[in-house]
């Protein structure tokens, strides 16, 4: 006589069976590819563009600052020896981010970040009030700002050839200033604020 076999219930026996199937599951699906899919995420990090938006205390006496052929030169972002080497290049160039240059002690134009104002090829213009407390910014922006003669400093300093980066000399091709070298030395020795 034959013994019959102990029978598995319907659940016990679908448990069996499910518990290979599912190993071969993990199994593969743990398993390396090539295809990337199972690389770890990655993340992208984007760095704001390098840009310096002045405020009336990082404005110095212009006597702090480098002089080069009648005017004065700063960059507070550290890029002094480059905007001074693209001043003092005959064939001219772009300055750097933070280049500050001020003729006199009430006008300043600052390089801004790149898209600040494609007009202006990225510089901002400054109206400036000076005493011996310190400095108050009048007006800053782009067109808008009227220099001492009453004029945009904008549509002045466009005028400038390309290769000067909107910088004005008397051979880069904008117009004459209405006052003498010997006045705008006289306005550049007079700079009221204190000295560092």
């Amino acid at each position: 006589m034959t013994t019959p076999e102990p029978r598995l219930g319907g659940a016990k026996h679908a448990l069996l069976l499910a518990i290979p199937v599912v190993m071969a599951l993990v199994v593969a699906c743990s398993s390396s590819s090539d295809d990337g899919d199972d690389a770890a995420p990655t993340t992208t990090t984007t760095t704001e563009p390098e840009d310096l938006e002045m405020r009336a205390d990082d404005f110095v006496n212009i006597h702090d600052m480098t002089p080069v052929r009648g005017f004065f030169i700063d960059n507070p972002l550290g890029h002094l020896d480059e905007a001074v080497a693209v001043a003092e290049d005959p064939e001219g160039g772009t300055y750097p981010v933070g280049t500050v240059i001020q003729l006199v002690p009430q006008e300043a134009m600052v390089k801004r970040a790149p898209g600040f104002d494609p007009d202006s090829n990225d510089w901002e213009f400054f109206s400036l009030e000076v005493t011996e407390d310190g400095t108050d910014i009048v007006t800053r922006g782009g067109a808008e700002v009227i220099n001492q003669f009453g004029l945009s400093c904008a549509s002045c300093h466009s005028k400038a050839e390309a290769q000067f980066d909107f910088v004005c000399e008397d051979t880069h091709g904008c117009d004459p200033l209405p006052i003498g070298d010997e006045v705008i030395s006289s306005v550049q020795e007079a700079d009221p604020r204190p000295r560092a």
